[in-house]
């Protein structure tokens, strides 16, 4: 039987795209998962202390004979050691050490696969058959990380990796001058999931005034706040109901999202809960700034607002544009703000696939191709990828 060794987020902790992918091959493949620490500077501040204490937890936890009864069939967690700093090339050497130290019996004829820079310095240390990058990101341009560190890291990991899987075109052809065999594999969706809530709509959104405009995911500064702020001040200024809701982990935010009383930071959510999210909302908003890190980026969470049939407002994003016939794109703040109020307001003028002069309407558009988009085929063509000339 084939192994894997992967390097990802948490396992479980949210469900990233390789968690996908590993969960679709898990019948068949034996998975080492590996819980890394992340990326992130430590600072002093809640968002570090709260993950620095969970990681010790895990850290504890470890040792518990009943943690592999948790876990999906085939199925192997490991959380190792590592020091939190990675800036200095004796970070990382440390880290090196603590790693292949850890995880040299896991790794032994297994085929690694890694979807974070951090672990470009295992290469060689590890005795594993071959590396595979799953790029699912720049990190190099991430608000809050070390940017000459994650380029640094990324570089020494593209050259020595044997393949590398990106998940949008700019990714891959950003590293096509880097490497020979570069691949381009988008994010896939569980259309049911999101078409049929399973659980009761969360708590934090019982009492909000309606309609909402909902958005789940990280709230960071990849968002453009002065969007965001535009709409909540037109819902003010016309008198009008309504909330804007941001579900998701905040990391360094622009403040005045927190403060606005139009707009509702309600931290993160269970994944299980975010369908019945969805279907409590009148519009789905996915307002990125245009920067390098979102130009570059395929987010998770498009497909997903598509899968529930509800209207979707979205930037004008590379990784948007190939479904701009699904939703609404819009390219600047007056555009979003009317785009957003008509579907709250309930005058879908804008948008309203009733009216589209397209033989199949938006929604049947939707469902048409989101068919062909199901995390099952996606993990197919990626084992296809990990495991030729394994």
């Amino acid at each position: 039987m084939n192994r894997l060794l992967v390097f990802s987020d948490d396992w479980g902790r949210h469900p990233s795209s390789c968690q996908h992918l590993i969960s679709q091959l898990l019948p068949t493949i034996e998975v080492t998962w590996v819980n890394t620490i992340g990326m992130r500077p430590p600072r002093l501040d809640r968002l570090t202390l709260s993950r620095g204490a969970g990681k010790l937890r895990e850290w504890a936890a470890m040792h518990r004979e009943d943690t592999a009864a948790e876990l999906p069939t085939n199925l192997t967690l490991r959380s190792p050691r590592m020091w939190p700093w990675m800036s200095h090339r004796w970070d990382r050497a440390l880290n090196a050490r603590l790693l292949s130290r850890q995880l040299h019996d896991d790794a032994q004829d297994a085929i690694a696969i890694t979807t974070i820079p951090i672990t470009a310095d295992l290469i060689g240390r590890l005795p594993v058959r071959r590396w595979v990058y799953y790029c699912v990101d720049d990190f190099s341009v991430w608000p809050g990380l070390s940017a000459a560190a994650m380029r640094e890291m990324e570089q020494t990991l593209i050259a020595g990796v044997d393949r590398v899987v990106a998940v949008s075109d700019p990714l891959a052809a950003a590293i096509r001058p880097r490497h020979a065999h570069v691949s381009v594999l988008t994010h896939g969706v569980d259309s049911s999931f999101w078409a049929h809530p399973t659980c009761a709509p969360p708590a934090a959104i019982e009492h909000l005034p309606t309609p909402l405009a909902v958005f789940w995911g990280v709230v960071d500064r990849r968002m453009n706040a002065d969007w965001v702020l535009g709409l909540a001040d037109a819902l003010r200024d016309r008198g009008a109901a309504g909330t804007i809701v941001l579900a998701g982990p905040q990391q360094d935010p622009d403040p005045r999202l927190l403060t606005h009383p139009r707009i509702a930071a309600i931290g993160p959510l269970a994944f299980e809960q975010l369908p019945a999210l969805a279907q409590a909302a009148r519009v789905l908003i996915m307002p990125y700034a245009d920067l390098p890190v979102t130009r570059a980026m395929q987010p998770l969470k498009l497909k997903e607002y598509l899968a529930t049939m509800l209207p979707v407002v979205a930037a004008d994003l590379p990784a948007v544009v190939p479904w701009q016939d699904c939703l609404k794109m819009v390219d600047d703040e007056a555009s979003f703000v009317a785009a957003t109020l008509d579907w709250m307001m309930g005058n879908e003028q804008t948008g309203d696939a009733s009216r589209d002069s397209d033989p199949l309407t938006q929604l049947d558009r939707r469902r048409q191709r989101l068919a062909s988009e199901d995390w099952q085929s996606k993990a197919e063509r990626f084992g296809e990828y990990v495991f030729a000339s394994a």
